[in-house]
């Protein structure tokens, strides 16, 4: 029996051979766990408060004492999709592709193949560039604000999921003084943001700012001057690269927290056209790694197979449409993913750090 290798199981597991594509706030502070991919297609996003109580103090003949949980906020969401897609056409397999020989021996059906299996990697690393955008907007905003489009709908619909309940961010602070005019303060702005986290009980680790904010972190006199220190260690200058567009630029010592500052300059491009950095210009967000985790909704769809509806709890769902009448094949690749923080405000965002 000949193999369906356009069946939607047969899809699945091409997406999920394929090496998917880096991500660094994803990856590192929204990381997902199989209980975090759903069923169904609203999720449940549930975070609490820090806890920093100490235990009772009781005496030998007391058999312990209650402590109440901390306070927990849960909410279902149904996670916006997101479903790029592409078509195949007569033109796309009778023509010679990119890369390929100009007088090679590939039939227009093995073309297809080739064709699916590259749009099914394109349309994933596009899902993925969505993703670290939402996660930036999470680390940034503390919320997600989306514009929803369809066929009929140029200006699109607006959804806004928010992981707050006061009239404007709570963990958004700000500084005194710029951190390219004199009289800087960078360490104790820094500090300011580290209590923020500490004092809930979260903990705090890295720092990942616009380049042009580590620029003036590495070259402010008196960060230059701490580090150049040579009887104590108040920090260290590293660079390194931590991924594609994440640089380690160094490593400070803040009230004895070793906060690792970390340069992202990754870009993608918006709807107009125009490269954008995933952190804005002049901003830099306090937090740590897994502070927040990737959720996803499941994905229904029809399938062409036999025209019934079926569900599928995955990060990736494909779909395979084939119009005889006007020789086109369509894939698309469909996910519900919403970035959820761990607790309550656990990144510390501070925009507008600089003159410029």
């Amino acid at each position: 029996m000949a193999i369906d290798i356009y069946s939607t199981a047969r899809l699945i597991q091409a997406v999920e051979g394929i090496n998917p594509a880096s991500s660094f706030l994803r990856d590192t502070y929204f990381p997902s766990v199989a209980a975090d991919v759903f069923n169904t297609e609203q999720v449940l996003v549930e975070y609490k408060d820090g806890d920093r109580r100490l235990a009772p103090v009781v005496t030998p003949y007391q058999n312990g004492f209650p402590m109440t949980r901390t306070g927990t906020e849960m909410s279902a969401y149904t996670p916006p999709t997101v479903a790029p897609k592409r078509p195949i056409t007569l033109d796309d397999v009778t023509k010679r592709g990119f890369g390929e020989a100009l007088f090679g021996e590939v039939s227009p059906q093995q073309r297809a193949q080739l064709l699916a299996m590259s749009d099914l990697s394109e349309l994933d690393a596009a899902i993925t560039r969505r993703e670290e955008w939402m996660c930036a907007q999470v680390m940034t905003e503390n919320g997600v604000t989306l514009t929803q489009i369809a066929d009929d709908d140029a200006a699109g619909t607006p959804g806004v999921v928010r992981y707050y309940s006061e009239d404007s961010n709570p963990a958004a602070v700000s500084v005194t003084t710029k951190w390219d005019a004199d009289g800087a303060d960078i360490l104790g702005d820094m500090a300011d943001m580290v209590h923020k986290l500490t004092q809930a009980g979260l903990p705090a680790a890295d720092f990942v700012c616009a380049p042009d904010v580590a620029d003036a972190i590495v070259n402010d006199e008196r960060v230059y001057q701490l580090l150049d220190n040579r009887r104590y260690q108040l920090g260290e200058v590293v660079p390194a690269v931590e991924a594609p567009g994440a640089s380690l630029m160094c490593v400070l010592s803040v009230r004895g927290h070793n906060i690792r500052v970390i340069s992202y300059d990754e870009t993608y491009t918006d709807d107009s056209g125009a490269a954008q950095t995933y952190i804005a210009p002049g901003s830099g967000v306090m937090t740590a790694p897994r502070a927040g985790h990737m959720l996803y909704g499941a994905v229904s769809q029809i399938e062409q197979a036999d025209g019934e509806f079926h569900t599928y709890g995955r990060r990736r769902v494909p779909k395979y449409v084939a119009n005889a009448d006007d020789n086109v094949r369509t894939l698309t690749l469909s996910a519900r993913p919403l970035p959820a923080p761990m607790n309550k405000n656990p990144f510390i965002v501070a925009k507008s750090l600089l003159t410029a």
